[in-house]
């Protein structure tokens, strides 16, 4: 039996450093952050961009990184939860308990991240509708708008 490979290399720019991996053409993004890259922020949820446990910034953009094929990201900026280490939402979710059991919490600190970027002082409309992509089974989602609204409060 034949067995034929189309792997490839590619480089993977990971918040802001290079990573040259081999991939499958149908590898996912997020296997590839976590399986060969060794960043273990973005997690498997439901594996099928329903959850939103896996969000990463792509140019600055949230992605479900499920959803996305590494192939598809070579030459593009991509931001971890790792990547947002430090920042003000990070710690305003420590500060306002915006987790419970952490599964789903990389990925709401990315999703809020990106809001907060691209919104100054966004209101609770936006706010909700920004989150609503992510879902959390644990906190019924109290504490992660409260570490929202204190970032939003301290601008």
């Amino acid at each position: 039996m034949k067995t034929y490979t189309n792997n490839q290399e590619i480089t993977l720019k990971v918040n802001g450093e290079d990573y040259n991996v081999v991939v499958k053409p149908n590898e996912t993004l997020l296997n590839v952050i976590r399986e060969k890259i060794e960043m273990t922020g973005p997690k498997p949820g439901c594996e099928n961009g329903d959850c939103g446990a896996c969000t990463v910034l792509v140019n600055g953009t949230p992605i479900k990184s499920c959803m996305s094929l590494a192939v598809d990201m070579e030459n593009k900026a991509i931001t971890t939860v790792e990547g947002l280490k430090d920042t003000e939402i990070q710690e305003a979710f420590i500060d306002k308990e915006g987790y419970q059991c952490g599964y789903c919490t990389s990925g709401f600190i990315v999703k809020a991240y990106s809001l907060l970027d691209k919104y100054e002082k966004p209101d609770e409309d936006t706010v909700e509708e920004w989150l609503s992509s992510n879902l959390c089974r644990c906190t019924g989602y109290e504490g992660i708008e409260r570490a929202v609204n204190k970032v939003i409060e301290n601008r």
